[in-house]
């Protein structure tokens, strides 16, 4: 057998997605380029990793086994690279992380310096909505989760970050109640808040969206009404593209956290995070942050 390491990566990552357009997109691969490699790995077995029964893809048996073999092996060549990096006297490993939605505006702020400071770290953060993230956590196939909302299903641990707020917004500053409101997918941390809010509003005509940058552009157009985290239109505010809406019971405050399992065995570099986290995040809020609250 003669297969490479980015053979077994990609093998693993269409188990992991049971798609070859999603672990393309995953590898960052053209999905021709991809199923060229999973075609050559192929080759190399007499029996067949994977079936296609009408459009879907299913692992065989055989494949599920060859997958956890090529998981071990993939873990074991990481362990390699970063005990070499770890000899040269850096901290060196993964640090895995799943961040809500909207996260996506806070979390680079605190990795960015942390990033820079050990380079032997490769970060992964997937960015997805609430009900995915807490799966993922559950899964136990991250270090940590960035969330606005605890889940009620985990025990878990929490580093409290910030605040995150939430406003109703429009495209001007007056209120049509003829114009529909605009809602996340269910999941979504905003999309809860937003049911609690208008809960007594059943009346009124609803679109849905499935991004909060789709939300948003909606909003902007003059669709309707949404409530956002004001962290996540600050530009669209300061150019006049989108308002503030005062509606009584609003803002919605919660407080951005970052969370993992309890009684977790956290690795070197995952502890190495939680601890710049906790003495830097003060100074990090002061310096990015401190005008969304004022």
């Amino acid at each position: 057998m003669n297969y490479t390491l980015h053979q077994l990566q990609i093998f693993t990552e269409v188990v992991r997605y049971k798609s070859i357009t999603k672990a393309a997109e995953a590898m960052h691969m053209t999905q021709p380029a991809l199923s060229i490699q999973l075609k050559n790995f192929q080759r190399q077995f007499e029996f067949p990793l994977v079936e296609i029964l009408g459009k879907k893809l299913y692992i065989t048996d055989f494949g599920t086994t060859i997958a956890e073999i090529a998981q071990n092996i993939l873990q074991e060549a990481d362990a390699i690279k970063y005990k070499t990096k770890e000899y040269s006297g850096l901290i060196a490993g993964k640090l895995r992380i799943s961040s809500a939605s909207t996260g996506k505006y806070v979390m680079p702020y605190f990795l960015t310096d942390f990033l820079a400071d050990h380079p032997g770290i490769d970060l992964t953060m997937d960015v997805s909505n609430k009900t995915k993230v807490i799966k993922s956590l559950a899964d136990n196939a991250i270090d940590f989760a960035l969330v606005s909302v605890l889940p009620t299903q985990l025990d878990v641990e929490e580093e409290l970050l910030m605040q995150n707020q939430l406003f109703l917004v429009g495209n001007t500053t007056e209120f049509d109640p003829n114009r529909p409101l605009i809602y996340r997918e269910e999941g979504s941390a905003t999309r809860v808040a937003m049911d609690h809010y208008f809960s007594k509003r059943t009346d009124r005509k609803g679109l849905k969206l499935t991004s909060n940058e789709a939300v948003k552009q909606a909003v902007i157009a003059g669709l309707g009404y949404s409530i956002l985290p004001v962290i996540g239109i600050k530009n669209e505010l300061y150019r006049g593209q989108l308002h503030i809406i005062d509606s009584p019971g609003l803002p919605i405050t919660t407080n951005w956290r970052l969370i993992w399992l309890k009684n977790k065995k956290l690795s070197s570099v995952a502890q190495a995070y939680l601890a710049h986290v906790r003495q830097n995040k003060k100074i990090i809020i002061e310096q990015y942050f401190s005008k969304h609250h004022e």
